[in-house]
């Protein structure tokens, strides 16, 4: 399996893998933090969801500008700006407690929002320059390589985000001080291997074609692009309704500590990865589309059963085994999206792929947060998971013909 893979990895792609293993780190320990860290100051549930809805709107307006722009400019540029961004709000957050300050280092730097070590509103360049370097045919298995190591990252992160547990006699501040540098810290070092890649040198190939071709050929893509954006919807509105609340639904449902908590992130994250590399094995044997319908199809039925758990510990448990599968997929359905169009319009295919999880998902915290504050703590559990069933059966209807394809 080893001598397959580095067959199929361009240098580029491993320092891309890299980066993303280095940057999910930090992302692991804001998933555990974030919201913890706004209640240790006295946010409310409404607060907390409102600025995380905030972040996703905003992310949502980047995503479509660094899609379009990086197709015609490059990807590289846009790497660089988000690691800058996020090591600046970091830094910021290590100093002050000031609501607008949090508000900014959340809305700009995506803090919280689990995105499993990719570039928040910046991925779309960062997976059509992953997917430059990859053959068409080999993206199911390295996009899921990718996913998985971006999760064993955020486990790392998720133990670390347990340190402010172990610092109960200091401020807020200070407790979670150490989690928001570093977090700084790898943003620099990923900022130091952003710069070694060589993205001019390796272009795609395409070859060249009619005007009549060009628009037949676009009129296709365009189609692809729709009907993923129209899938992703209850996606997206399902993963923002749990997705960034989970840490906050543990504390107040079962008063479960930071460091509690962190553990059962990162046994998520680490078994998230390996399920990740399963997934890859699987889109090989089965097609990409149908590993990623039948793992959200259990991954659902897992949340559902989820708010009957009595105790914090068979809770845990079977959020780690529903994390696992359903996330799983992320790899696969990033490679679907990279390879529904050529080269240059992949910014924009994963631009729009990623708008249409994220303007629905940034409504989600907000309804979740309201719902909290209302004691209905289950109600977007159940929510969450009838709208990823629907969305399996969708997304099996609509892109199934995508596996009798792949081999092209």
């Amino acid at each position: 399996m080893g001598e397959a893979y580095r067959e199929m990895m361009h240098p580029n792609v491993r320092k891309l893998i890299l980066i993303r293993g280095l940057r999910s780190i930090g992302q692991g320990a804001m998933v555990v933090d974030l919201t913890l860290y706004l209640k240790d100051l006295h946010w409310s549930g409404a607060a907390i969801g409102g600025v995380t809805s905030g972040a996703g709107l905003v992310g949502a307006f980047l995503i479509l500008i660094v899609g379009i722009v990086s197709d015609r400019v490059g990807r590289k540029p846009f790497l660089l700006i988000y690691e800058g961004l996020t090591m600046a709000c970091s830094l910021a957050a290590s100093i002050s407690t000031a609501a607008l300050l949090l508000i900014l280092a959340i809305v700009v730097a995506g803090f919280g929002r689990g995105q499993s070590g990719g570039a928040g509103p910046f991925s779309p360049a960062e997976q059509a320059l992953l997917a430059r370097f990859v053959k068409r045919k080999h993206r199911g298995r390295i996009f899921s390589l990718n996913n998985a190591v971006g999760f064993v990252g955020m486990a790392i992160g998720a133990v670390i985000g347990g340190i402010p547990s172990l610092m109960k006699h200091t401020s807020a501040i200070a407790a979670y001080r150490p989690v928001f540098l570093l977090v700084a810290f790898l943003s620099l070092v990923c900022v130091s291997i952003i710069l070694k890649i060589e993205e001019s040198t390796t272009k795609d190939v395409e070859p060249k074609v009619t005007m009549v071709d060009e628009k037949n050929i676009r009129q296709k893509e365009n189609r692809s692009m729709t009907l993923l954006a129209l899938v992703n919807v209850l996606n997206g509105l399902a993963v923002g309704l749990t997705g960034p609340m989970m840490a906050y639904w543990f504390s107040i449902r079962y008063g479960a500590s930071t460091s509690a908590i962190g553990i059962t992130m990162a046994v998520s994250f680490l078994l998230t990865g390996v399920f990740s590399m399963l997934s890859g094995r699987l889109a090989d044997r089965v097609g990409i589309v149908k590993s990623v319908t039948w793992m959200r199809v259990v991954g659902s039925i897992f949340m559902l059963a989820l708010p009957f758990m009595p105790n914090f510990m068979f809770a845990s448990l079977l959020f780690v085994l529903r994390s696992a599968v359903n996330r799983g997929t992320q790899g696969n359905r990033t490679a679907l999206s990279a390879s529904l169009t050529r080269d240059k319009r992949r910014g924009l295919a994963t631009s729009i792929n990623a708008l249409s999880m994220r303007l629905p998902s940034s409504i989600g915290p907000t309804i979740s947060g309201y719902l909290f504050d209302a004691n209905m703590l289950s109600l977007p559990l159940y929510l969450t998971a009838v709208l990823q069933l629907a969305n399996a059966g969708i997304y099996q209807w609509v892109f199934g013909r995508y596996d009798r394809e792949r081999s092209v």
